[in-house]
């Protein structure tokens, strides 16, 4: 370049390259050599006099970003009406930036003075350097209603969907929103809590026809009594908490740490970066760098906060909703390692070989600065050759020794042989008004194993080093399959003309053998759900019993301690075996430590009914338009009142009544797991391919109901009218006949 560049030429590219801002790489770039690199430190000195850089060590970065979730100090309105706040906690060293807040008709009036939790967006090319939508007011913390509307002469009132609360709400007439009769709602109280009367709501969403698809999950959560409400004292403490500073922490705010989630991720608890090993000992190795969100200094043991993450146990995840385990101050603010913000975190040093074998690692409490938010789709095209603007100055230091590293890993894995199961994750996609666009199943991209594979390795160094000082922990238990499962899942195989060894202890290489002998089958997608169905269910326990899915001796969840509460307890005890500071794991933590483990496992599984119920109905609803068509998809349950078949397209389970198989009578085998038609000898068992009808799909309960077309290709032969055929006793005792007939001739295979 023959001339100098223009300051905000120089800003763009600092923007644009976060990792490559030393005077030398400016330089570079725009082709500045000689004497003229004097003239680029006196633009750079200029741009730092001004606010708009600042420098750290040997590095230029724009000044601190505030987070997408900050606590807002309104200022007034201008001559033009238009409503302005400034940052509480702004720490960089450059101007203030300018807020403006834009207000929905919902909002309350806001004033000068009044202090807002608030969602921001960054703007340019405007006055204002990011605009804001109201979350809440803080010191408010209203109760939130959810009911059926019933209109009345004084306004109207809210009827409880749960059959267990009959307490009614009474709406003022200028508090209605315009709700109709019959409407689901959402309303938050209004005024004071009186002895006498009903108590007062004001409306805030309506919802419209309760079995429409956007109250699903509404009514998930208040079935299965997820707490989604959280009391004033939680708030108001989470309301006072200031960002963490540096002291006590090692400072890695120079690392180009970068978190990589789902793109509609609104919380990032953890950070990664990878290098090679400076080590000679350590030849081809590589260091990986995990740092985490420092959860526990937030919130402290016996706290208002740690009760009421405690009671949660965890956040639950719903197509088009979160419920928190902590309140958006910390989950999407303070917690949260958002891009160019300051954070505190727990982070672990760790060093594998050239094997990918953890040679290795040290823990760390440190505050960290992300150098980028990135999400998995952009970061694996990325790597594959197709960087966009902000992954591409990222490649060279960043993604491709991520990608290096986690190769290491692989080979790790490998050997180790953890339970390797092909389960595709569906994704529910809903519109603004929560219809469901499209039911699709996720892509498993490098990117998302990448991921997997740090935690993983995080996740261990957590469980060894509290084991090896003698610390207290919860382990992440998952135990071995019982031996009736086993059998089952070995006659399955068995059956399918496929070989799971005996009389040897079982480990996940075994299943694994099995599963890659399935693979490509007709029989691939019965051995993956077979083996799932054999599996015991991972729980939390303080008793190490190994994880034998993982194929590891001790784990412990350490990565995620903004949405499980495990987690915080494994800070808390890192703090604690570290001497790191008073807010570790308390002897009130230890000495609950069973009951806790109990607890939050079952809050877990609540969790899980809840977001899957969620899912059913959304599918149902998904499926109600298209009544009548015909699908594809496998036998995936057998039971004496007919057989659960999941579809292709979506994943969705749905139920062919045994009434509908004809009229002939069916013996249900438990031990083969099959139905057998006693006139037509019609055989239905788990895996066989099926076309089915789509008879009926209810969004209220989530129940499908399909009829069968055809059997492996062949149209489905019907038994004869019931009447005055054989009598069902005689029909049973023929159709056990030919079960009989049938298992003897499969054992005489196998021999």
């Amino acid at each position: 370049m023959s001339k100098l560049p223009t300051k905000d030429e120089i800003l763009q590219w600092i923007s644009d390259n976060p990792t490559l801002t030393s005077k030398r790489d400016i330089a570079k770039a725009f082709g500045i050599k000689g004497a003229a690199r004097i003239d680029l430190k006196r633009i750079l000195k200029e741009l730092e006099d001004e606010g708009h850089l600042q420098k750290r060590k040997k590095t230029y970065r724009d000044p601190d970003k505030l987070p997408p979730v900050s606590v807002l100090q309104i200022t007034g309105t201008d001559a033009d009406g238009d409503l302005y706040a400034r940052p509480m906690e702004w720490q960089g060293e450059g101007v203030e930036p300018i807020i403006l807040v834009i207000p929905r008709a919902s909002d309350p009036a806001l004033g000068e003075g009044d202090r807002i939790l608030g969602r921001l967006t960054e703007v340019k090319g405007e006055k204002h350097h990011y605009e804001a939508r109201l979350i809440r007011r803080i010191g408010t913390n209203p109760h939130k209603v959810l009911g059926v509307f019933k209109k009345t002469a004084e306004g109207g009132r809210i009827l409880p969907i749960d059959k267990g609360d009959g307490k009614e709400w009474q709406v003022p007439p200028g508090a209605t929103g315009g709700a109709k009769d019959g409407e689901l709602v959402e309303a938050e109280q209004s005024g004071p809590k009186g002895r006498m009367g009903l108590p007062k709501a004001r409306i805030v969403t309506r919802l419209g026809d309760p079995t429409a698809p956007k109250a699903v999950s509404l009514i998930a959560i208040h079935q299965h009594g997820i707490p989604d409400d959280f009391p004033d004292e939680v708030i108001a403490e989470a309301d006072k908490m200031k960002p963490a500073g540096l002291s006590g922490r090692e400072d890695m705010r120079d690392m180009p740490l970068v978190t990589i989630d789902p793109v509609d991720a609104r919380d990032h608890d953890d950070a990664c970066w990878a290098h090679e090993d400076d080590d000679p000992k350590n030849d081809g190795g590589y260091v990986i760098w995990v740092a985490i969100a420092d959860v526990a200094h937030y919130v402290t043991s016996g706290s208002a906060l740690d009760r009421e993450a405690r009671k949660r146990g965890n956040s639950s995840y719903f197509p088009d909703r979160v419920v928190p385990m902590l309140p958006d101050r910390l989950s999407g603010d303070l917690c949260s390692l958002h891009e160019g913000v300051p954070r505190a975190c727990i982070a672990v040093r760790m060093q594998i070989d050239a094997k990918g074998d953890k040679v290795g690692h040290r823990f760390v409490r440190g505050l960290m600065r992300s150098a980028a938010s990135l999400n998995y789709q952009e970061v694996q095209d990325a790597r594959d050759g197709k960087p966009n603007d902000k992954c591409g100055p990222l490649m060279e230091d960043v993604i491709d020794p991520l990608y290096e590293a986690y190769a290491l890993l692989v080979k790790a894995r490998n050997r180790r042989q953890p339970l390797d199961l092909d389960l595709p994750e569906r994704k529910v996609v809903l519109s603004d008004e929560g219809k469901v666009l499209s039911v699709n199943f996720r892509d498993r991209l490098d990117a998302h194993k990448l991921i997997e594979e740090f935690m993983i390795l995080a996740n261990v160094a957590a469980a060894e080093t509290l084991v090896t000082r003698r610390s207290p922990l919860l382990f992440r238990v998952h135990e071995e399959p019982s031996p009736e499962k086993l059998e089952a899942l070995r006659e399955t195989a068995q059956a399918s003309g496929l070989v799971l060894a005996k009389g040897q202890v079982l480990q996940t290489r075994h299943l694994n053998q099995l599963l890659a002998a399935a693979e490509g089958t007709d029989y691939d997608e019965l051995i993956n759900m077979s083996t799932l169905r054999a599996m015991t269910q991972a729980y939390y326990s303080p008793a190490n019993f190994g994880h034998f899915g993982l194929a590891l001796q001790a784990y412990a969840h350490f990565t995620s301690p903004i949405r499980r509460y495990s987690d915080l307890i494994v800070h808390r005890a890192l703090i604690s075996a570290h001497q790191w500071g008073k807010d570790g794991l308390s002897p009130g933590d230890a000495e609950i430590l069973e009951q806790t483990a109990t607890h939050i496992s079952e809050t877990e599984r609540r969790s899980m009914m809840a977001e899957r119920d969620t899912t059913d109905r959304y599918l149902a609803a998904f499926l109600s338009e298209r009544v009548g068509n015909e699908f594809s998809g496998r036998i995936s349950g057998v039971a004496k009142f007919g057989v659960f078949v999941r579809m292709d397209d979506t994943g969705a389970d749905g139920l062919i009544p045994i009434r509908t198989l004809g009229s002939e009578y069916f013996h249900f085998d438990a031990e083969s797991g099959t139905l057998m038609g006693a006139d037509t000898g019609l055989t239905l068992s788990l895996g066989q391919r099926v076309t089915v009808k789509l008879t009926e799909a209810s969004p209220v309960t989530g129940g499908i109901a399909l009829e069968l077309v055809s059997l492996e290709g062949e149209t489905v032969p019907r038994g004869p009218v019931r009447g005055r055929g054989k009598p069902a006793k005689r029909r049973a005792v023929k159709a056990k006949r030919k079960a009989d007939k049938v298992k003897r001739k499969v054992e005489r295979r196998r021999r």
